[in-house]
């Protein structure tokens, strides 16, 4: 790939189609071995990995899941911290034709019962983070790294042992378009999380879409993802996009803090910060924020949750990095609505990505007039299969091929930018009207004690009514902010129940856990 295929370098981008790729392929194939060996590929603490020396990693993790009697279509469950190993592993499933399925590495047990279940996994794929809380789940088919050989218990298989036994050449076994490939998860915010089937075109096509057509990725960028590669919309941005242009990630196996991104950046030189909303915040917060260094950064990503624009203007004034706010699903494998870098707009989650159609629709599909409000339809080839086990929920959320009925709110203007607007399932009906709780929020977090809420529904007397969770950073009353509310909304919007609370509860996502806001 030269860099004249660069979008921003040469011309406009026009989008790879289905009938564009070979009936048959191999991601592993396709976003590793095709780069130059020389190249860097990984970048952590202890040096560089390049692509030469990652393909044969990859090329011995598949040989030994192979000699396990592990090969097209079984399922690997990966439960690992962060590190070259983990992407080595996560390739080599791919490679051999297998299916990745990834959870993260601080569940609880019953978390991990709960995924061991659903997935029924040939093997389960562990590490010292990871290996204590699936003994205590009750999992015994375990290929441990990270451990001594006499530290593992009878029936469990010794990662680096096997490893060190196996050739690093290796024959990629291609597969069709659109086999499964890969599961990801839903964030279980609303509900237990449901695999969504994604088949071979959806990280390549994907790629082209976003990657290329939006983001410009180039071959000297160096990306560094604030969530753990365990979250698809880390991994993909971090470890699979980069390497369809031969560009790097830096992967690093500590939890995501304020002080250890600043310090990453500071160590790695990134030109690509992935980041969330959160995390953003976070980071502005810091007080030392301003003295840190991040001229390196030539664009921060935001996804996860819409960005809010107050938060959006405060890091702008910080740090002067642009921030990218996207919306994308795992249903759709990645984004589809995005903004451009020098064309974000505040509070707007951008425009189509190229590829997708996007529209807003009504309850009977037809789309709606600019300014009202619907639910979101993307219509593209990297959509999911369907959720494992789930046909109901399915027929529901993927009415017709290619095409995702997504449950989002949202609202697009004449210039074609998109506002999100909540989830259809969180609407609340209050006095009669449907009230969306996201609206609510953006109003109290336009009061300046108002650091950070989330709004649920409760009922009082047979009747639904609004709570308003509030982490406040100055002294501020509720009756203060049910006024403030009020004064900028319809009556029934202001809410009727404003309780304080020390920090708000979050999934692993980092998304607002609103089924634990309501248990509270």
């Amino acid at each position: 790939m030269t860099e004249a295929d660069i979008p921003g370098t040469a011309g406009a981008h026009s989008p790879m189609r289905y009938q564009d790729l070979p009936q048959r392929i191999n991601v592993a194939d396709w976003f590793v071995d095709r780069n130059d060996g020389g190249r860097t590929a990984l970048i952590t603490h202890d040096g560089h990995t390049t692509y030469a020396q990652l393909g044969k990693l990859v090329n011995r993790v598949g040989n030994l899941l192979r000699g396990l009697g592990i090969g097209r279509g079984d399922r690997v469950l990966m439960a690992l911290s962060d590190g070259v190993e983990y992407v080595a592993t996560w390739y080599g499933v791919q490679k051999i034709g297998a299916v990745t399925a990834e959870v993260y590495s601080y569940l609880l047990p019953k978390d991990y019962r709960y995924y061991l279940d659903y997935v029924k996994p040939s093997i389960t794929v562990v590490d010292r983070a990871t290996v204590a809380a699936l003994r205590e789940a009750g999992e015994r088919n375990l290929l441990v790294m990270g451990l001594a050989p006499e530290e593992l218990r009878e029936g469990e298989l010794h990662f680096e042992t096997l490893l060190a036994a196996q050739a690093d050449e290796l024959t990629a076994v291609d597969v069709d378009l659109d086999d499964i490939v890969m599961w990801k998860f839903t964030t279980g915010s609303t509900g237990a999380p449901k695999a969504v089937l994604v088949p071979a075109r959806s990280p390549v096509l994907s790629f082209d879409w976003y990657a290329r057509g939006v983001l410009g990725l180039r071959p000297d960028d160096v990306v560094l993802p604030v969530p753990k590669l365990f979250f698809g919309y880390s991994r993909d941005t971090a470890v699979l996009f980069p390497f369809g242009v031969g560009a790097a990630g830096v992967v690093f196996p500590e939890r995501s803090t304020p002080d250890r991104i600043f310090d990453l950046i500071e160590e790695h030189r990134p030109t690509v910060l992935v980041n969330v909303p959160t995390m953003i915040k976070s980071m502005v917060d810091h007080p030392d924020a301003r003295s840190r260094d991040l001229s390196s950064l030539r664009l921060c990503i935001s996804a996860g949750e819409a960005l809010p624009g107050e938060l959006h203007r405060r890091w702008l004034d910080t740090f002067g990095v642009e921030v990218m706010d996207s919306i994308g699903s795992c249903e759709v494998y990645h984004a589809y609505i995005s903004n451009r870098p020098g064309a974000a707009r505040i509070g707007s989650l951008g425009t189509v990505v190229p590829g997708y159609q996007v529209s807003v629709v009504d309850q009977q599909g037809d789309p709606l007039p600019d300014g009202e409000l619907g639910v979101l339809q993307v219509v593209g080839e990297t959509a999911a299969l369907g959720y494992w086990e789930a046909p109901e929920q399915t027929a529901v959320t993927f009415p017709a091929e290619h095409t995702v009925r997504t449950g989002d709110l949202f609202t697009r203007d004449e210039e074609g930018y998109f506002y999100y607007r909540g989830r259809a399932d969180d609407l609340l009906k209050v006095h009669g009207v449907w009230v969306s709780p996201i609206e609510i929020e953006a109003c109290l977090l336009d009061h300046p004690a108002v650091e950070q809420c989330a709004v649920v529904g409760y009922e009082e007397d047979g009747l639904t009514l609004t709570r308003a969770y509030v982490v406040a950073s100055a002294e501020v009353s509720a009756r203060e902010l049910q006024d403030f509310a009020r004064a900028r909304m319809s009556p029934q919007k202001y809410p009727r129940d404003v309780r304080f609370v020390v920090t708000l509860p979050q999934t692993a996502n980092g998304k607002v856990d609103r089924k634990a806001l309501q248990r509270l």
